[in-house]
């Protein structure tokens, strides 16, 4: 039976980075069970092929391309293979992230630039090579943050940096694309189940069940619960939004920093 849902984005075009798996995998499948036409990119050939063909056997349209964000030009390079098999960008997601658990005096240059090249200068490479490839008006941009951005974590100061910069471009951007009728939006999720992220932050049972009783709402969220609310910021529902940073954490932010895996 054809929901809502199937038919919010038919028509319209996505191009989602960092979505060989976990969240964005799962932002990227839900925006093809509405009907948008994907492009999904990530370093990994295999596994990038490995996800379009797992979404195309769920019946939607998708395209993977093996590609590092890091890479200016690749990048390019990626959007317009993406516009020659799509067309018109209406959604772009932002998602690719890198993390490791380091107190600052034990993270190295490389360690450090690895994590702003990934989370910071690979937003910067998507948003700006995707850019003239947007419908305007119309599109929509959304990054994925994290709680780092909000409050000074331990043992993240690199992931800290990355993400609090990440969600000052977007606020920025949307200023100077509001004109152009293009919106750009962050989402924060929190502690969220079966992810290379919590896996890393939380790698013991203690501490994911730690993690889970951490949060107002006391439990890790899905990556369901985030990729729901990906799909209303880029529907025509979310029209007068952008410039947000959008927590889908279970009130986690509320509490200040320190609880995700400890």
């Amino acid at each position: 039976m054809t929901t809502f849902r199937d038919k919010l984005l038919a028509g319209k075009t996505a191009f989602v980075a960092g979505a060989s798996s976990g969240i964005n995998l799962q932002i990227a499948t839900r925006l093809a069970e509405a009907g948008a036409a994907v492009t999904i990119l990530s370093r990994s050939p295999d596994k990038i092929e490995a996800a379009a063909a797992g979404i195309r056997a769920k019946g939607g349209k998708c395209i993977g391309i093996a590609q590092d964000v890091r890479d200016h030009d690749g990048v390019g390079a990626a959007f317009a293979k993406s516009v020659e098999a799509h067309g018109e960008i209406d959604i772009l997601v932002s998602g690719a992230a890198g993390n490791f658990v380091a107190p600052f005096n034990g993270i190295s240059y490389n360690g450090f630039r690895a994590v702003i090249d990934i989370d910071l200068v690979g937003l910067y490479n998507v948003m700006r090579q995707g850019f003239p490839h947007l419908r305007k008006p119309g599109a929509s941009c959304i990054t994925i943050s994290a709680p780092q951005a909000l409050h000074p974590y331990p043992l993240q100061a690199h992931v800290n940096a990355a993400k609090a910069g990440a969600d000052m471009l977007v606020k920025t951007l949307a200023v100077e694309w509001g004109s152009m009728g293009v919106r750009l939006n962050s989402i924060i999720p929190g502690p969220i189940a079966d992810t290379e992220g919590m896996a890393r932050l939380a790698p013991t049972p203690e501490a994911m069940e730690k993690s889970a009783k951490g949060t107002p709402l006391q439990r890790l969220g899905t990556k369901d619960e985030v990729a729901d609310l990906a799909l209303f910021l880029c529907s025509d529902a979310a029209a007068y939004i952008t410039g947000t940073v959008i927590p889908c954490d279970g009130g986690l932010c509320l509490l200040g920093a320190g609880r995700v895996g400890g």
